[in-house]
């Protein structure tokens, strides 16, 4: 059963490395989050699973102990999904979940297992609340690290260009998510958002399929697109 989730968005940008003389824009951002996963320690459950965006190469479960690198953002930085394990084979992550990862080795996890879910941006609302039921399944208390950036279309600089729709999108999907409501998230529409090139949109959806029945109460943390791309961080708890 689920028992809480935090969202946050995940670009590379999050990783002060990366984001090099930049980082400071984004302070306010690593703080919501760190306070999202927070949330996710205190809830005590028994598994933890990271949901996030993935290229093909990277769709599909991840174990704990996978690795990833920013070395394709310019540098030489490795991240760990939860735990060493040891030699995981065929299983780098991709970089949403390299992000979450490396939000929980800031925040010096040390609870439940972790493991990750790479979701294509494509996939359909019915498969992805279907997804989210049986990650939801995998333990009595279950914890959802959701990462996923809103619309990428919100100035003339964004990197979808600006498109009108995407304001009131991410404002639809901050609504939901500040609410923990499933229905509203299901109710995203999934050709929108891929035209928005919102690729959140499917790791919420898998989150409104985990969710469905609980009642967790959610509160937002953050909403803003410094970038043009929509950022939101929220809690469900």
């Amino acid at each position: 059963m689920l028992v809480a989730a935090a969202v946050c968005p995940c670009p590379p940008l999050l990783v002060p490395e990366v984001a090099a003389g930049a980082a400071p824009e984004l302070d306010t951002l690593r703080d919501a989050c760190a306070d999202a996963v927070g949330v996710l320690a205190a809830a005590r459950p028994d598994l933890l699973i990271v949901v996030g965006p993935a290229d093909r190469p990277g769709r599909g479960p991840h174990p704990e102990g996978a690795t990833g690198t920013f070395k394709g953002f310019g540098v030489d930085l490795g991240v760990r999904l939860g735990r060493d394990r040891g030699p995981v084979a065929d299983h780098s992550l991709p970089p949403s979940l390299s992000v979450g990862a490396w939000l929980l080795a800031r925040a010096e996890w040390t609870g439940a297992p972790v493991e990750g879910l790479g979701v294509g941006e494509p996939l359909e609302t019915g498969r992805c609340t279907s997804a989210g039921r049986d990650l939801a399944a995998r333990a009595d208390r279950v914890a959802l690290l959701v990462m996923g950036d809103g619309s990428a279309c919100r100035t003339l600089k964004a990197p979808g260009y600006l498109d009108e729709r995407a304001e009131a999108f991410d404002a639809a999907a901050a609504r939901a998510l500040g609410a923990a409501d499933p229905g509203a998230l299901i109710a995203l529409d999934e050709s929108l958002a891929y035209e928005l090139k919102a690729a959140g949109r499917a790791p919420w959806q898998v989150l409104a399929g985990a969710a469905q029945g609980t009642g967790l109460a959610g509160r937002l943390l953050y909403e803003d697109a410094p970038y043009g791309v929509g950022y939101l961080v929220a809690t469900w708890s």
